[in-house]
């Protein structure tokens, strides 16, 4: 299993999830687990999904997640799961 971490930041609005999550869907990318809370208006989001059987490579989807954070509003990253837990293991 390829493991990623994704988040996503930003102002409350309609249709974040259903973006990220369509993205996700059309490109094989399975969601593993989901959370996600509003704090005075601003979403937060955290997503560890499987891309063992992703239609693209990471840097790809990397790119394109960021480029679709910026269209709807928000700021979206995806790390691979070790490197994450590299970074914070400190």
């Amino acid at each position: 299993m390829n493991k990623t971490i994704i988040t996503v930041v930003g102002k409350d609005q309609v249709g974040i999830i259903a973006r990220v999550c369509t993205y996700l869907a059309d490109n094989s990318v399975n969601i593993l687990d989901i959370s996600q809370t509003i704090v005075s208006g601003y979403f937060n989001m955290m997503m560890i999904v499987d891309t063992n059987k992703a239609l693209k490579e990471f840097g790809a989807i990397s790119g394109e997640l960021e480029a679709l954070g910026k269209e709807i509003g928000v700021i979206i990253k995806a790390q691979r799961e070790d490197i994450f837990d590299m970074m914070h293991r400190i």
